[in-house]
């Protein structure tokens, strides 16, 4: 299956826009829509601890997992990134309870506290990681005309989606039924799960595609999901 990142990436490109090595043709109503014409759905996945788990919690967890997967019938991609955790917003939280305190003693705790957190983060480089499951979805699958030749009229699928406006809901509707599926199998296993809307599918993939320029963007917290 196709992922989310080109593998035609190369050097040289001669003015050309970095576009064409771009497999994303567009995003509309949280969906990806690649230049094939194929879906995609992507899930943020919460994390577990699972060494502090008792062992029947382990075992439990395991054969969980393992029924999910012998229950899948269509590919998946589990993506992991890593990105430099963002504690502006945190920093100005303090800041501005610091502001509001009338305890001059309070105020100076507060701000060195809050000067001790930056620096810490500046030194230490702090990492986050954020999982995702990224569902896929072929409405024609052919060996000779490839995806969705029908749908989407080969290299133009923009505009083929736009004209056809039933067709992709009933599609949509289809990958929404996979998502379905992998979230209640996800959360058999104790995890919490998210569908990722447009305007977050936007910001992971520019943060996937611009790491270095963009790498403290905020997505929402897991722990504000909620559960399907």
């Amino acid at each position: 299956m196709e992922s989310l990142h080109s593998n035609k990436m190369t050097g040289g490109g001669g003015g050309l826009s970095t576009q064409k090595y771009v497999d994303v043709e567009e995003i509309r109503d949280g969906v990806i829509v690649l230049k094939n014409g194929s879906l995609r759905a992507v899930l943020l996945v919460s994390s577990i601890n699972f060494d502090l788990k008792a062992t029947e919690e382990q075992d439990a967890i395991i054969n969980q997992y393992q029924n999910f997967l012998n229950s899948l019938d269509f590919p998946i991609q589990i993506v992991i990134s890593s990105r430099k955790l963002n504690i502006t917003p945190y920093l100005d939280f303090l800041k501005k309870k610091e502001s509001e305190l009338t305890n001059e003693l309070l105020s100076l705790q507060l701000s060195e506290y809050r000067n001790f957190i930056k620096n810490l983060t500046d030194v230490s480089n702090i990492m986050s990681k954020f999982f995702y499951v990224v569902v896929p979805f072929y409405p024609i699958e052919s060996a000779k005309g490839g995806f969705l030749d029908k749908f989407l009229g080969g290299k133009n699928s923009q505009s083929q989606v736009s004209r056809k406006r039933e067709l992709f809901e009933t599609y949509k509707n289809q990958l929404w039924q996979r998502v379905d599926h992998i979230s209640a199998g996800l959360s058999g296993t104790g995890l919490k799960i998210t569908m990722l809307k447009t305007e977050e599918l936007i910001e992971l993939l520019y943060n996937s595609y611009n790491p270095t320029t963009n790498s403290s963007s905020i997505i929402r917290g897991i722990e504000k999901v909620e559960l399907r």
